[in-house]
C-alpha cells in the first residue's frame, strides 16, 4: 500500500460540529477506560495483519533501471484518531504503538505520520514523537469549525507550533492544501504541516458523514465525487502501487474510504490486510469504487448509473434537499452489497482455515 490511515482511538478532547464521525468525542472516567482498553486490546493485532513489505511502485516515476519499471518508495502509516495525545491515549497506545511499527517495519523507511488536532503539542511530545521514528506531526485543526480556531485566532498556535516544530529539527513541509502528494518530500528531516477543513482542501465541502451531516453542513452536491479523490476510494484495490490506500478503526474495521462505507469490507484483527484487498481485485462493485466511479457499482446487480443516481437523493436533518454519491453507495450498500461482503469474507475466512 502507498498509505494506510489507521485511527487509533474514538478518544478526543473536542466535539466538532463537523466532524464526520459521531463517536470522536471526550469520553471520561469508565467510558475513557472502555475506549483504551478496547484500542490497546486491538492495535497489537492490527499492525501484526499490515502487509509484511510496506513499499510500493510509484506510477508516476518510470525507472529504466529499478526493478518493476518504476521507482520504489516506502509507504506511509497514517495515525489519527479523535486526537491521539490526550491521556492517556497517548502513553497507553499512540507510543506503543509507535514503537511496535519501528521494530515490524525497520528497515523498509515506512513513513509514520502523527495527525493532531496541534492545540494539545508540547515540545516534549514532539521529541517523544521523534525518538519514536515518526516522519511527520500533521496538524489538522486548522480552520474555523474548531472553537478557538477561527480566522486569524489560529495563527498565534501555528507560530508556536512552527517554533517548536523547527526547534526540534523539523521542516515545513509546505504541502498546498489541495495536494496530497508526499512522495516528493525526501526522505532524511522530519516534517509538519497544517491543514483543515477550508474551502479551499479536498474536505472543504464536508463529507456527509457524522455529526457534519446531523448539523446539516455537507456543501457537495452530485457533482462532488468524494470517492474519486484522495481520501476517496479512488485506487484502493492497487495494492503495492502509488494511490492505494485504505482506512481502518480502532476495532480493526477496514474501509476502502475515510469517508468509510456502509460496511466495513474486513476486520485487521482477525485477517491480512493484503487478504482482504485480494478478495475483492476484480469485483464489478469494488472495481467502480476504485476506478472513482461508484455510480457503476451497481452495474452488475441491476442498479444502472440512473437508478443509483436516484437512489442518492435525500433530504438533509434540516429539511433541505440533498444529493451526493456517498448517499447512494450508502443505500447500494444496505440493499444489495452487504450480503456481498459476507459471503466474500465467508469464503476468505474458508481458505484461510484450509491452510492452517
Amino acid at each position: 500500500m502507498e498509505s494506510i490511515y489507521y485511527v487509533l482511538s474514538w478518544a478526543c478532547h473536542r466535539k466538532c460540529r463537523h466532524c464526520y464521525e459521531t463517536r470522536f468525542r471526550p469520553y471520561v472516567r469508565g467510558a475513557l477506560r472502555e475506549v483504551v482498553d478496547e484500542v490497546r486490546a486491538a492495535f497489537p493485532k492490527v499492525i501484526a495483519n499490515l502487509p509484511e513489505d510496506f513499499t510500493y511502485l510509484d506510477l508516476s516515476a518510470p525507472s529504466e533501471t529499478a526493478p518493476g519499471g518504476y521507482e520504489r518508495r516506502p509507504g506511509r502509516i497514517i495515525l489519527a484518531g479523535g486526537e491521539v495525545l490526550v491521556d492517556p491515549v497517548r502513553e497507553e497506545v499512540l507510543y506503543p504503538a509507535l514503537e511496535m511499527l519501528q521494530a515490524r517495519y525497520a528497515g523498509q523507511g515506512v513513513r509514520v505520520v502523527v495527525q493532531t488536532t496541534g492545540d494539545l503539542v508540547t515540545p516534549q511530545i514532539v521529541d517523544d514523537l521523534l525518538t519514536r521514528g515518526v516522519w511527520m506531526i500533521s496538524c489538522a485543526g486548522m480552520d474555523d469549525f474548531h472553537v478557538g480556531m477561527e480566522g486569524e485566532k489560529r495563527v498565534p498556535l501555528q507560530e508556536r507550533l512552527r517554533a517548536m516544530f523547527e526547534a526540534a529539527g523539523m521542516r515545513d513541509s509546505a504541502l498546498p492544501v489541495t495536494e496530497r502528494n508526499w512522495s516528493n518530500l525526501g526522505p532524511g528531516q522530519p516534517v509538519y504541516s497544517f491543514f483543515g477543513a477550508t474551502d479551499d482542501a479536498w474536505i472543504g465541502k464536508i463529507w456527509p458523514r457524522g455529526r457534519a451531516w446531523e448539523n446539516s453542513l455537507s456543501k457537495a452536491g452530485i457533482g462532488d465525487n468524494f470517492c474519486n479523490a484522495w481520501s476517496g476510494g479512488l485506487n484502493f484495490l492497487r495494492r503495492g502501487f502509488s494511490g492505494s490506500e485504505v482506512s481502518v478503526d480502532p476495532n480493526g474495521d477496514v474501509f476502502p474510504c475515510c469517508l468509510k462505507t456502509k460496511k466495513a469490507i474486513g476486520n485487521l484483527k482477525e485477517e491480512r490486510l493484503d487478504d482482504i484487498i485480494d478478495s475483492l481485485v476484480g469485483h464489478p462493485a469494488f472495481e467502480a469504487i476504485a476506478t472513482g466511479h461508484p455510480e457503476r457499482m451497481g452495474l452488475a446487480y441491476g442498479w444502472d448509473v440512473g437508478r443509483f443516481l436516484e437512489e442518492s437523493r435525500t433530504t438533509r436533518p434540516d429539511g433541505a434537499p440533498y444529493r451526493n454519491l456517498c448517499i447512494g453507495c450508502d443505500r447500494f450498500h444496505e440493499k444489495v452489497l452487504g450480503p456481498v461482503i459476507d459471503e466474500i469474507r465467508e469464503r476468505r475466512m474458508a481458505l484461510r482455515v484450509a491452510a492452517e
